[in-house]
Formats: C-alpha cells, structure tokens, sequence
C-alpha cells in the first residue's frame, strides 16, 4: 500500500532512499538545505518542500538522513512531531539515539534508530540491509514501506540497539579492509599482482577462515576459550614473524601492531594456550 513518507536530507544515500521509495509507488516528499537536490527527485513525482518543518508535516513518517545527530536535531527543532514516526538513519552513537529517541518522545512523536549496511547503489536490492531500533509499534506500522530499500532487521526497544550493532559491524568490515591493505601492501613488496593475490588466494582464504568466526562467538558467550588449533602462544610467534618480515620487506606494520600487543599482553599473563577469542576478555 502507498504510503506519506518524508525524506530530510538528499545526500547520495538520501537520494537512493527517496528514489526507491518512489519506485515502489510511495507519495514521498523531500527536502535538502541545497534545493537543487530534490530536482531530480521531483522530475521523479517527488513533493519538494520549502522547509524542513513543512516535509515534516506532509507525512506520518519523517525519515532523516544528514551528517549527523547534532544535525538532525537541529532539522527537526521547532518542527510538530506529534503522532508522527522520526526514522533516524544518520550514523552516530548508540548514547545519542537513546537521547535523540528521549527528546523525539517528549515532543509526542515515535522514533525508530537505523543503521544502513550498504551503499547508496544497493538500496532497494538484494543484499541491502538496514538494522532497526526503537518504538516497536512504529516498526510494525511502517516495516511494510521500509522493506522496498532493503531486508528489515529489528534489534529490539531499545534505540541504542541500532548503532550499536552497526558500529559493531563496520568494526568488524574496517578490520577486514586492515588485513587485505597490510597483505596488499607485503605483496606489492616484490611488485607482485595485488589483484591476482585477491582473487586466487586471498578471498578463498579468507571465506574458509570466516566458517570459524560462528564457533568463535560461541566461545566468547560462553567465556570458554580453550583450543585444539593455534593456540595464542603459536599465534604470537606468528605475528612476531609477520612484523619482522613486513620491516625485512620496507613495509609499515602499523596496522598489525595493535592486535600483536594484546596477544604478546595476553599471553605474558599466562594464558598461551587459550583460543584466539580470548583476546575478547582483553578488550572487556
């Protein structure tokens, strides 16, 4: 069923979002500081309105997606929040969504936290994915519209739920990307093919090692790290290897030295034969 949605902020990701909406049929109407973003948008059917306060009227569920929460309130400040649903997807903190989600209900609105895992380009396709906290009445009364931009994920009431999770996962992406630059970065040593290396060795590496990380997340619930693999005490000696090989081949360790001091700290406090997922009790 079609239904009244706003969009604040027309960045690309803004954009993908309003634009997705409209194709699935929903009265969008939008809104950006620089109007000539929401041209496009109105070529599509979109409702451009004149300020962030008359979007916010147009419809029962004000979606906001700016640089930040400092940002969105400032958007909505002055704005009739009353019997309407604010849909935070900017990125931020999960101590700033339960805030935000404090000062939404005191103006006797309902507010949902999101946080989006994908790129504008996936919106709307398979393999996008968007994380969602907060008021679970809201979700249920717009998860019909918010499944057109990407499979719907609900955390829970709570509205730190959503950034917390999405942090959690672009931890999880930002220490892949540090694996893959420091081996590109060895490999391109002895001017070698990063590119052949990725898609012949790495990737399949990687995919194989990924099967461990379930097993991984099972031992660190269960505060349970004992091993019958590599234990810390083999992986220290593994990456005191790799470091010393990366400055053998004039190549800046910086981005592996991090993890090789909580092994070296872990493992000079006794606990050599544990599993790798007791370096969690590190970060505790």
């Amino acid at each position: 069923m079609a239904t009244d949605i706003s969009i604040l902020g027309l960045g690309l990701m803004g954009s993908a979002l309003a634009g997705t909406l409209l194709k699935a049929g929903h009265r969008v109407t939008v809104w950006n500081r620089s109007a000539a973003k929401a041209e496009p948008l109105a070529a599509q059917g979109a409702a451009v309105a004149a300020t962030a306060a008359e979007a916010v009227l147009a419809s029962p569920l004000v979606i906001v997606c700016v640089l930040d929460y400092a940002a969105t309130r400032q958007l909505l400040d002055g704005a009739d929040l009353a019997g309407r649903t604010v849909l935070n997807l900017t990125n931020g903190r999960p101590a700033e969504a339960r805030e935000t989600a404090a000062w939404v209900t005191g103006l006797g609105g309902d507010y949902l936290d999101g946080g989006i895992m994908a790129v504008p380009q996936m919106i709307g396709a398979p393999g996008a994915l968007i994380l969602y906290s907060g008021s679970p009445a809201a979700f249920d009364r717009h998860e019909p519209a918010l499944t057109a931009l990407a499979e719907p994920r609900y955390l829970g009431e709570d509205p730190g739920l959503a950034p917390l999770y999405d942090l959690a996962m672009l931890t999880g992406m930002y220490g892949q990307f540090a694996g893959f630059l420091s081996a590109a970065a060895l490999i391109a040593s002895e001017r070698r093919s990063v590119a052949e290396f990725t898609e012949s060795l790495l990737v399949p590496w990687l995919h194989a090692m990924a099967a461990i990380t379930p097993p991984m997340g099972t031992q660190i619930d269960a505060a349970d790290h004992a091993t019958d693999v590599a234990n810390l005490e083999v992986n220290r000696v593994a990456l005191a290897n790799l470091e010393t090989t990366f400055r053998e081949q004039g190549v800046r360790p910086d981005l592996l030295l991090p993890l090789k001091a909580i092994v070296d700290r872990r493992v000079a406090g006794g606990h050599g034969a544990e599993d790798l997922s007791a370096l969690v009790e590190e970060l505790r």
